[in-house]
């Protein structure tokens, strides 16, 4: 179907210039149609399924579990291959969330996707965005988006926001001849402009592609998992072959191992060393808790784009505000209309008032002051002539001339009241008196002026000029509906440490006065300030902004200086918005958090979209952060002292020349009582410890006394053992699965022991889950299934009462282990079990 056939024609609208121009003509559209010059941009992102399945499938621990995997499997031991089992769920994670991301990219485009008012054979008709063509000539009307690369025809007034493109916050007043490029929207008058670009050769376009790249950010929790993982595959090679070459000799030598089939045996053996080395469940556990806290979220209509941005979410302390859309829900409402005493004829200020706001696509306040004043009766007067009002300016005009009436001759403004007074020849204070009092009330204050009489300038609306001869006539007040739950998600993010600012671009009295109905600060007076007054220095920003809670008159480039500014100070910055104007300051925050009735550009760069615009959210979105880091750090201190003590035994079997203590399905069983399965609990336990960085240092600094105790634990059972039974373990395969479970035995003891001391403090529900595990592991070895299945047994008489011996010797060793290590320690480790033990009673 063409766009025209598609186009209906606009019966109702408000007035439009008369123009001459006729437009494209019905088969010159289709012409282009054909010739593939519309509006229509594919969507895609820059990695497609195969590279998303590449990515995930083909990675440095998928290569080594699965080879691995492979190399029990070749043995027929399939029993030992269950931890193989780990890389499909860990891979399906990683594919699903990523698609996940992907779609939601594909979703989004710069661009609004609405219809557009174009002329063709001499009619304005709509047309949907995709629809418009190359040579279309179109109407920019004030508070749209411009959909395709134009040149300008005529103008009435037309002024856009670039900030998108440029960067530069200000309105540009657009004149005709000049060029204006999709992506920056028309703040005020309007234009009939000439499509000079459409689709993937219009600048949006180009913007919406690089919006679109997906960029996988990288975690302090996952730079640390690669970093274990990177030192483990240059460990993991070279001590996989001399385990092989010592597992081959404690079987009689190679062409013995070969001709008997024990190869077999000490392959597996080998394995063992490998597999528990690798800390597998630690990375699943990590795709699986961010996975799980991005669903979460998702459930109360909060959208997580990029999963690692989950520990952004537990590091932030300090979140910048936007008035609106947060403490109060962008309601506005007309209260009054103070005359002042200039004021000659209040009825005609009221109506130079519905003028003023009788804009073609008003703002929230002039929607207010027209609802209003529509119900007293007032209506829109014609034969004016117009300035809209600008956020560059902050104030309107409307001019009359040759009116019967004289009084309403001249030139009307509206707007700031400090940004008029101060540009006026005559002081008021009595009138800023007044302004201030209103505001410090918490009411939305506008200043009326008139210059009564006045010869209207002829370039009055190409470029317009405060007259300082004006005078204050009147005040109109209107005020913010303040959302309900506003106080109380402030007083949670109060009680979490996360300093709150409001930035906005209405009166810094105003704002002050509504932060401190909500108690923005609890029971201290907010300090509010003038963004006007701000230094221009970022250092000496970050030093006055540290005595500011609100800040008002804020321009869109002062909010990417003052995240610098905080940046300065080493705070984590979470930033809220939902203009075009807010996307530098989002894209420069740590954490860009974007409103769901934002600009689609600004939740293109955002890491989180608040899809109903509700500011409660965003505790659930910061606690959700917090709870998987912190518990995270637990749980890998788990997964990391098993590398650890893994690769201890390994490097001590090969050094002593003994069979390996246990077999690769012992440790899948101890691992998943004393690792995986509490980890899985204490991952997802409620947890809102602000995250401080420096996991891996704690960990390791956890980890290494741990894992090393543990270690010594084994080997020395390993090695004491046979002696004291008088087993010799290379002849006897029976004697060798006694001794591989009694190791095993001793393995399972000092895993609950770090269990334990992990979950610390076990004065709660943690202190069970210990118990628990502990018991579940005891009566499942006592089950005739489970024991076969894991080659697991318990000896009697002699071997029980030295399994039991050794067992108390293992805990006494565990014990002088951790104090004698930790005096050798370097400082940093030190420090960082301070702190560990510090944030672990949190």
């Amino acid at each position: 179907m063409s766009a025209t056939n598609s186009a209906t024609t606009v019966a109702t609208r408000q007035q439009l210039p008369q123009v001459n121009e006729q437009g494209l003509t019905a088969e010159q559209v289709t012409e282009r149609i054909a010739r593939g010059q519309t509006n229509a941009v594919k969507s895609s992102t820059s990695r497609s399924l195969a590279d998303i399945v590449r990515a995930n499938v083909f990675t440095l621990f998928n290569g080594i579990i699965l080879a691995a995997m492979i190399a029990v499997l070749l043995t027929g031991s399939w029993k030992d291959a269950v931890f193989g089992v780990v890389i499909i769920i860990n891979t399906g994670i990683g594919i699903i969330t990523e698609l996940r991301a992907k779609h939601t990219l594909d979703k989004l485009s710069i661009l609004v996707a609405s219809d557009y008012l174009v002329r063709r054979d001499g009619k304005d008709v709509d047309v949907s965005h995709n629809n418009i063509v190359l040579g279309d000539l179109m109407w920019l009307r004030s508070g749209e988006q411009v959909p395709a690369d134009a040149t300008i025809v005529r103008t009435w007034g037309l002024e856009l926001d670039e900030s998108m493109i440029t960067g530069e916050s200000r309105t540009v007043r657009k004149g005709e001849g000049d060029t204006i490029y999709s992506g920056s929207t028309a703040v005020s008058g309007m234009a009939l402009v000439k499509v000079t670009a459409v689709g993937e050769h219009s600048y949006a376009a180009t913007l919406t592609a690089q919006a679109k790249v997906y960029k996988k950010n990288v975690s302090d929790l996952n730079k640390g998992i690669n970093t274990i993982l990177k030192f483990m595959t240059f460990l993991v090679v070279p001590l996989c072959i001399l385990l092989i070459f010592t597992q081959m000799h404690t079987v009689g030598g190679w062409h013995n191992a070969i001709a008997t089939g024990e190869w077999r045996q000490a392959v597996v053996s080998s394995v063992a060393g490998v597999v528990g080395m690798v800390p597998e469940g630690l990375v699943l556990l990590t795709s699986l808790n961010f996975a799980l806290a991005a669903i979460r979220l998702a459930r109360k209509n909060t959208l997580v784009q990029d999963l690692d941005s989950v520990e952004t979410l537990a590091r932030v302390d300090a979140l910048n505000l936007d008035k609106t859309g947060t403490i109060t829900d962008g309601g506005i409402i007309y209260d009054d209309f103070i005359a002042l005493p200039d004021c000659v004829n209040k009825q005609h200020a009221m109506q130079a008032l519905f003028d003023l706001s009788n804009e073609e696509n008003p703002n929230g306040t002039g929607k207010a002051v027209l609802a209003g004043l529509g119900e007293q009766g007032f209506s829109g007067s014609s034969d004016l002539q117009r300035v809209p009002f600008s956020s560059a300016r902050k104030w309107s005009a409307v001019a009359f001339h040759d009116l019967p009436d004289e009084d309403r001759n001249g030139v009307w403004y509206m707007g700031a009241p400090e940004v008029l007074l101060s540009g006026l020849s005559q002081q008021y204070p009595d009138v800023l008196r007044q302004v201030n009092e209103y505001a410090n009330n918490g009411m939305r204050v506008l200043l009326i002026a008139h210059v009564p009489n006045a010869p209207v300038p002829a370039d009055f609306e190409t470029n317009p000029q405060l007259e300082a001869s004006a005078v204050p006539v009147a005040i109109v007040l209107c005020s913010e509906r303040i959302r309900s739950d506003a106080e109380a998600t402030l007083q949670w993010f109060r009680e979490q440490g996360v300093r709150c600012r409001v930035i906005s671009g209405d009166n810094p009295v105003t704002v002050g006065a509504i932060a401190g109905k909500v108690k923005l600060t609890g029971d201290r007076k907010p300090v509010a300030m003038d963004a006007r007054e701000l230094p221009s220095d970022i250092d000496e920003l970050a030093r006055v902004l540290e005595g500011v809670d609100v800040l008002g008159r804020v321009l869109p480039e002062q909010k990417k200086a003052i995240v610098q500014a905080l940046h300065t100070q080493q705070h984590v910055v979470a930033m809220t918005g939902d203009g075009v104007n807010d996307t530098l300051a989002i894209k420069e925050a740590d954490l860009g958090i974007a409103m769901g009735n934002a600009a689609p550009a600004t939740k293109a760069v955002a890491e989180v979209v608040l899809v109903d615009s509700k500011f409660s959210h965003l505790p659930d979105v910061v606690a959700r952060g917090r709870q998987v880091m912190a518990n995270m750090e637990r749980v890998a201190s788990l997964f990391v002292t098993k590398t650890v003590y893994s690769a201890l035994i390994s490097l001590g079997v090969v050094l002593m020349g003994i069979p390996f203590p246990y077999l690769p399905r012992h440790i899948s069983y101890i691992g998943a009582l004393t690792i995986g399965a509490p980890a899985f609990f204490l991952a997802l336990a409620p947890n809102t410890r602000r995250y401080i960085p420096g996991f891996l240092r704690r960990v390791v600094a956890f980890s290494l006394p741990c894992g090393i105790a543990t270690g010594l634990s084994v080997l020395l059972s390993a090695w004491f053992i046979p002696r004291f039974m008088h087993w010799n373990v290379f002849a006897s395969s029976q004697e060798l699965f006694w001794l591989r479970s009694m190791c095993a035995t001793v393995l399972f003891l000092m895993g609950v022991y770090v269990l334990a001391r992990v979950s610390q403090p076990l004065r709660s529900w943690r202190g069970w889950l210990v118990l628990a595990f502990l018991a579940i592991g005891v009566i499942g070895v006592c089950i005739p299934f489970v024991a076969n299945f894991f080659a697991y047994g318990l000896p009697g008489g002699v071997a029980l009462a030295y399994l039991a011996l050794q067992m108390a010797i293992a805990t006494v060793l565990f014990v002088v282990s951790l104090l004698v290590f930790r005096r050798f320690l370097p400082g940093w480790m030190k420090a960082g079990i301070s702190q560990y033990k510090r944030l672990k009673k949190n």
